[in-house]
């Protein structure tokens, strides 16, 4: 566990006054992308010991979460993954690997994609490549969604003690929008990601299990291992008893699972493809 307390501050990029924190020190570094309407902490928070144990680990408050204010702009992946790329290089850290969790995996997607000289391995939790993947229905039930639905929730309340400029409605209104023009992730464009990815859901979370396995096998997943070329670099954990809310809370699996993917030299000659 980490034992030194975490350097916090804001980077200036793009427009946005972002808020990061950063633990640790050594290896690559880890950035931490946190989840919709959620922050740092929320997201991440009983994690940030186990993960910086051995590397650094900075985590991001994005666009109008946490404690950084939102500014007049789109909240689309593109753009937050823009930011990151920007943080980055106030940061001069040249490559990192890449945790995104629920809604804001796909903006990590998004970096492993767009910028993959940058992206050296990517964490890839509850979160789906394609909407044809998400759970039947639930899309829908979100888009009926009002913001007075999750007044008093955790999530509400992080909100509204951490952000410089509080306004939950427009946050949910602007994040609601931002749904609207998610683009499906082709399947040419996942097999030819150059990184590793650890593939992490709940056997209960919003991707459905069908489509978790699907996106392994085009990263080379789900063949024989015990052959000489042995198995591919991407992983794939199906954390049980979890749903979405609570896989990120499955800190004693996750602090296991995740360093030792980072940590893994590949050995065998098999690329994800």
């Amino acid at each position: 566990m980490s034992t030194t307390a975490p350097k916090t501050g804001h980077v200036d990029v793009n427009g946005l006054h972002m808020y990061f924190e950063s633990y640790g020190t050594g290896g690559t570094p880890l950035v931490l992308l946190h989840g919709a309407f959620s922050s740092i902490h929320n997201s991440f928070g009983s994690l940030l010991g186990p993960l910086s144990a051995n590397r650094q680990v900075i985590g991001l408050d994005l666009q109008g979460h946490g404690r950084t204010a939102d500014i007049d702009r789109p909240m689309i992946h593109d753009n937050l993954a823009d930011d990151v790329v920007a943080a980055r290089e106030v940061f001069c850290i040249p490559q990192a690997d890449i945790y995104g969790y629920s809604n804001v995996a796909a903006v990590a997607l998004n970096l492993a994609i767009r910028h993959k000289e940058r992206v050296r391995k990517l964490v890839f939790q509850s979160g789906a490549f394609q909407l044809s993947g998400i759970q039947p229905g639930l899309m829908e039930g979100l888009g009926q969604m009002q913001p007075a639905m999750m007044y008093g929730s955790p999530w509400h309340q992080d909100y509204q003690a951490l952000n410089p400029k509080p306004d939950f409605d427009a946050l949910f209104w602007k994040k609601t929008e931002a749904d609207k023009q998610i683009k499906d992730v082709t399947e040419d464009q996942i097999r030819g990601l150059t990184q590793p990815v650890l593939l992490i859901s709940g056997d209960n979370d919003l991707p459905t299990l069908e489509h978790m396995v699907k996106v392994y096998r085009l990263l080379g997943g789900g063949i024989f291992g015990d052959t000489p070329a042995g198995s591919p670099r991407s992983q794939l954990a199906i954390l049980p008893g979890a749903s979405h809310v609570t896989s990120i809370y499955q800190i004693a699996v996750l602090s296991s699972i995740v360093p030792r993917f980072l940590d893994e030299v590949a050995t065998s000659p098999m690329a994800a493809q």
